[in-house]
């Protein structure tokens, strides 16, 4: 199982967000690290991936309303794909 821990009080930028994403999630080297992207690699996991979103108050303190266009790209996601699964802790 892959397992990608987001820390709101620790993301205080887009690219960190995306850079965390990519290691985590072990995406390839053509991820464009942006939410399309995102998209697109988490609806082509083929293993069970749990992401983790702590603090998520503050990421939106941080990324404004990137957080909640992040929230609904990896929403979207976990419809297309059962095998990701998102919990979000404040």
């Amino acid at each position: 199982m892959l397992i990608c821990i987001l820390d709101g009080n620790n993301i205080t930028n887009r690219e960190i967000l995306h850079d965390t994403l990519a290691a985590s999630l072990q995406f390839p080297d053509w991820y464009g690290r942006n939410l399309d992207a995102l998209y697109d690699c988490l609806s082509e996991i083929r293993e069970e991936t749990e992401i983790l979103l702590l603090h998520e108050e503050a990421l939106e303190n941080h990324l404004g309303c990137y957080s909640k266009a992040f929230r609904k790209s990896v929403d979207d996601a976990c419809l297309e794909n059962s095998r990701i699964h998102f919990k979000s802790y404040t």
